[in-house]
């Protein structure tokens, strides 16, 4: 995630702000205490408060895309990672389906 961050944070071009959910990826010792050096880079991260996801239809969505339609293979850099995302995001309706009800 650390490095996530880092990447993106060389493009930006003005002040930004990245919205984090609460996963304990983004609450980690290493990771808050990456909090000031992304200050410094023009990038404030925002924590979300915390609620309930099962309540929210995008989060069963990214349940979804991550336990079930992506694989271990979708994470090893960011660049594929993108492809992933674009791959199961373009197919839904068609190959991947989920219902909200």
């Amino acid at each position: 995630m650390i490095s996530c961050i880092d990447a993106f944070a060389s493009q930006i071009k003005k002040y930004t702000i990245v919205v984090l959910d609460n996963a304990s990826i983004h609450h980690s010792r290493k990771f808050r205490g990456h909090v000031e050096k992304c200050k410094k880079m023009g990038l404030e991260l925002f924590y979300l408060p915390a609620y309930s996801p099962e309540l929210n239809k995008i989060e069963i969505l990214w349940k979804q895309m991550k336990y079930h339609w992506m694989t271990p293979t979708s994470y090893p850099d960011l660049d594929t990672l993108e492809q992933a995302l674009y791959e199961c995001l373009s197919n839904i309706g068609t190959k991947h389906v989920i219902n909200f009800v």
